[in-house]
């Protein structure tokens, strides 16, 4: 494996468990990452198609997967093209797909990709080489969309005096970096207010990244071409590490696997409609104690699963 991009994959013996990888299977991996999650499922026998954006993140799952042949294949896309991925191999489904919708460890640790604070870096946040960068966007938008991507996408509550803040250090030609971005955040919340666990400008930047690599619009195709993408029987998971994606997974999950439209009130189904999914999980799983001491970054992951059932 490329020696600039080791990342711990979270849930890992989970995910095993929930798709059930063996001979004969064919896997989607959405989010290849390093390819840690893929490795244990190729291990298992089944072969796994994996979808990543970044370019540096392919190069090394190809190499440190190289082992497994044919049985493994990586494509540049996103995620939410899987569908359009399989068409372009001639393919109509697949028996399981996973999505991690966590940023991996060598995307945060380099200060040059412009996802973290620790560092000075530019302000980019892209998870590829294509589209609008952090630093084009701030120019671009006005003080009231900039509060309204704060305030949806980081659930930030000085959404506003944050995104003025922001706005007027662009309008003053500041040369805006990682670094000083944070501490224009810092700046614009009371420091009373300051979150105990987090920086201050943690809120901030989740919004924009999210902003820039539409996540949440990836998400939302991706969960909907579900019926298209999995073959009878097939499973998907998906792991999110935040409450906006999470809560997107678990809306979608319970409308593939409640298919009854009677009224709330009527004691019984009258419909007799059946739902085309099931549940896998009853609720989602968290990382053991074990893995958050391992990894901490694993304690916010959340894990949820449905299978395809006709």
């Amino acid at each position: 494996m490329s020696a600039g991009f080791h990342h711990a994959s979270v849930l890992a013996r989970e995910v095993v468990r929930v798709l059930q990888p063996a001979p004969g299977k064919l896997l989607l991996d959405g989010t290849l990452g390093g390819g840690g999650h893929t490795e244990l499922l190729l291990a298992e026998g089944a072969r796994v198609i994996g979808i990543d954006k970044d370019p540096r993140a392919l190069a090394a799952a190809s190499a440190r997967l190289a082992r497994y042949g044919e049985a493994f294949r990586a494509v540049r896309a996103d995620f939410r093209d899987a569908k359009d991925v399989l068409s372009a191999l001639g393919l109509s489904g697949v028996d399981g797909a996973l999505v991690d919708l966590g940023v991996s460890s060598p995307q945060l640790d380099d200060p040059a990709r412009g996802f973290s604070f620790r560092e000075a870096g530019p302000l980019d946040m892209r998870m590829g080489e294509e589209g609008e960068t952090v630093a084009e966007l701030l120019a671009r938008v006005d003080e009231r969309e900039l509060a309204r991507i704060l305030e949806e996408y980081g659930e930030e509550p000085f959404a506003r005096p944050v995104a003025r803040a922001i706005k007027r250090a662009v309008a003053d030609g500041e040369e805006l970096d990682t670094a000083r971005l944070a501490e224009v955040v810092a700046g614009a919340i009371p420091r009373k207010a300051w979150p105990k666990r987090i920086h201050p400008a943690t809120r901030t930047f989740q919004a924009l990244r999210i902003a820039v690599n539409d996540e949440l619009g990836a998400l939302a195709q991706w969960l909907g071409s579900l019926p298209g993408l999995l073959n009878p029987g097939g499973r998907a998971a998906a792991i999110a590490f935040h409450s906006l994606e999470d809560r997107m997974v678990k809306e979608r999950f319970r409308a593939l696997t409640h298919a009854c439209v009677c009224p709330p009130d009527l004691p019984v189904c009258g419909c007799g409609a059946k739902a085309g999914f099931a549940p896998v999980t009853r609720g989602a799983i968290k990382a053991s104690e074990e893995e958050i001491a391992e990894n901490p970054r694993a304690r916010s992951a959340r894990l949820r699963a449905v299978e395809r059932l006709r």
